[in-house]
């Protein structure tokens, strides 16, 4: 049995040895590896299905709202699940560094089997020199051996516990945590980003079929003038150019119609995306509505903003918890200078049994038991200690200057989405006003071409410039919206965690 067991060894390491792991023989050509049929068939043996790997059902005749939207997106978005099990495992990290505390235990048992031989000398007596007394009287003229057998069964426990290590312990669990507060943080700014996206994207989705309704409009605008033209045709008071003008601007609107519609399934397939379902899946999504701006946004200050941003955006905190995990590590590294004490014992069983030139085996078990107190002192390690610490100062200043980089970087951020927000505003009355007057300069010039006061060069105008006001005053009313969520975004107030309001101790650590 145990040479068949090595001869599979021997197989399975030659089999081992003679795989394939070449690279692509050459840069300029594809190549097929050893065992990408086998990938190319697995693929193809798992079924595909709408939903995808979507944990949440979507009703086909239902019509989903923006929260909704959110909330089915924080469910379903494979992005939420990683950062959860991210956090999970920094989690499950400060349990692994607080073992350090407790005692190491470990328990043990062997059984085996030792033949060995032991020689000795043979020994030849002159009795002559003996009954004189004289030297020699003994002498070693060869020599032999004795073949003995042992038999050997011990269980064992042991047990070391580190008592004292002047702080690098507590270091390690302290920067343990603060790692988890990064992750925890993350978690949160993963859910931020995708409620960002997917109101970013829902408001993209409505700004799109508001655009194909404007280009819908102009479609009719133009095939009104071209009645109109038509019409003065007829009467002999245009021209073929004229028609034949106001035809290809007909044309040209029926294609932005197209273009539009194409831009409208792109922006519904960007929604789908941030919400985690597949463009497959029959999904009804609301239009925007007649929506008002964020008045508590509208009438704070950007300062204030700002200082609510400084402090509780999940990137700054990050950020933070970071340079304390940096403290800590140049912490650790220090303790690593100072001696550890440790106590450590053992408990033991062993039976022995031997047999000597083939002898019955005789033996005995006896008990082993043991207790020490242990001081380790590191004396010189080639300076790898002090490299250590240079590293981790330099690893803290880096933390340093990140943390300060990301609050600068938080300010313009605020700022600017802050100004975004109150431009959109201004602007909305005027868009309003631009597509009311371009609405009656378009019913004037068409009524007064009609009546053949107006050239038709001014009706084209007329349309072309209802048709611009038109799709301003949408890009306006979306761009209040997503400004908006953006400037929320910026402050970090979306899908803010409910929670005590923030210490000033907290807020005076990130202003360093």
């Amino acid at each position: 049995m145990s040479m068949r067991l090595i001869i599979l060894q021997l197989l399975l390491a030659v089999t081992v040895a003679n795989a394939r792991n070449d690279p692509p023989p050459s840069s300029d050509r594809t190549w097929a590896p050893p065992n990408l049929p086998n990938y190319e068939q697995e693929l193809a043996g798992q079924r595909f299905n709408n939903a995808g790997t979507s944990r949440v059902s979507i009703n086909p005749r239902k019509i989903y709202g923006l929260a909704e939207l959110i909330d089915i997106a924080q469910r379903n978005n494979p992005e939420t699940r990683v950062a959860w099990e991210r956090a999970r495992q920094a989690a499950a990290a400060v349990g692994l560094s607080e073992s350090a505390y407790y005692p190491y235990l470990v328990a043990s048992a062997s059984a085996g089997y030792d033949r060995a031989f032991i020689p000795f000398p043979t020994l030849e007596v002159n009795p002559n020199k003996l009954l004189n007394k004289g030297l020699g009287a003994v002498q070693i003229t060869g020599g032999g051996s004795l073949v003995t057998e042992a038999r050997v069964y011990r269980a064992e426990l042991n047990a070391k516990w580190l008592l004292l290590d002047f702080g690098e312990r507590t270091a390690v669990v302290r920067a343990s945590r603060e790692r988890l507060m990064m992750a925890n943080v993350g978690f949160n700014g993963t859910h931020q980003k995708i409620v960002f996206e997917v109101t970013d994207r829902f408001y993209k989705l409505g700004t799109a079929r508001q655009q194909v309704l404007v280009t819908q409009s102009a479609l009719e605008a133009a095939q009104t003038v071209e009645q109109a033209v038509q019409a003065r045709i007829n009467n002999g008071l245009a021209t073929k150019p004229e028609l034949l003008q106001a035809q290809q601007q007909t044309a040209q609107s029926a294609f932005d119609v197209e273009a539009t519609a194409g831009a409208e399934s792109d922006a519904r397939v960007a929604l789908v995306e941030s919400i985690g379902i597949l463009p497959t899946v029959p999904l009804k999504v609301a239009g925007l509505g007649e929506r008002l701006a964020n008045v508590d946004q509208a009438s704070r200050s950007v300062n204030e903003l700002i200082e609510q941003a400084l402090s509780q955006r999940p990137d700054l905190v990050a950020k933070l918890a970071n340079l304390h995990a940096k403290e800590d590590e140049v912490r650790k590294v220090r303790a690593e200078y100072f001696p550890k004490v440790a106590v450590a014992g053992h408990a033991s069983e062993t039976e022995l049994d031997v047999s000597i030139a083939n002898s019955k085996y005789f033996g005995d078990t006896r008990p082993t038991f043991g207790a020490f107190l242990t001081v380790e002192l590191p004396i010189f390690d080639g300076f790898a200690r002090d490299r250590q610490l240079d590293m981790a100062k330099a690893e803290l200043r880096a933390a340093e200057n990140e943390l300060a980089g990301a609050r600068d970087a938080a300010v313009r951020e605020v700022w600017k989405a802050y100004t975004d927000f109150k431009t959109a505003l201004r602007k909305q009355e005027s868009a309003s006003k631009l597509v009311t007057a371009s609405q009656d300069a378009f019913d004037a010039v068409l009524e007064s071409y009609k009546n053949g006061l107006s050239t038709y060069p001014e009706i084209v105008s007329a349309q072309r410039n209802l048709a611009s006001a038109r799709s301003v005053g949408h890009d306006t009313q979306s761009a209040i919206f997503t400004t908006a969520t953006a400037l929320a975004l910026s402050t970090g107030d979306l899908a803010r965690p409910s929670g005590r309001p923030l210490r000033p101790s907290a807020v005076r650590s990130l202003e360093r």
